[in-house]
C-alpha cells in the first residue's frame, strides 16, 4: 500500500504535507494550552471572589451582627443562669 501512495505522490509533497499537519497540530495544542490557562485563571479569580471573607461580611453585615448578639445573648443567660441557680 505504501507503494502505492509514494507512486501517485512525490515525496517533496507528502513531506510538506507531513509539515503542515505538524504545524496544524502544533497550533491546536498550543490554543488548548491558552485556552486552559484562560479558563484556570478565571477559576481561581471566581473561587477568590467567592470564599472572601471581608467582602461577604460587608454584604451581610446585619444578618451577621444579628447572629453574634444572639449567641451573645445565649451565653451571657447561660453563664449568668449557673451563678444564680441553687
Amino acid at each position: 500500500m505504501s507503494s502505492e501512495v509514494s507512486s501517485h505522490f512525490p515525496s517533496e509533497v507528502l513531506e510538506q504535507r507531513a509539515a503542515e499537519q505538524r504545524k496544524r497540530l502544533h497550533n491546536s495544542v498550543s490554543d488548548l494550552r491558552s485556552s486552559l490557562t484562560e479558563l484556570k485563571s478565571s477559576v481561581e479569580e471566581n473561587v477568590r471572589e467567592r470564599l472572601d471573607v471581608t467582602r461577604f461580611a460587608r454584604q451581610h453585615l446585619g444578618q451577621l451582627v444579628a447572629g453574634v448578639s444572639l449567641v451573645a445573648m445565649l451565653a451571657g443567660y447561660g453563664v449568668a443562669g449557673m451563678f444564680t441557680r441553687n
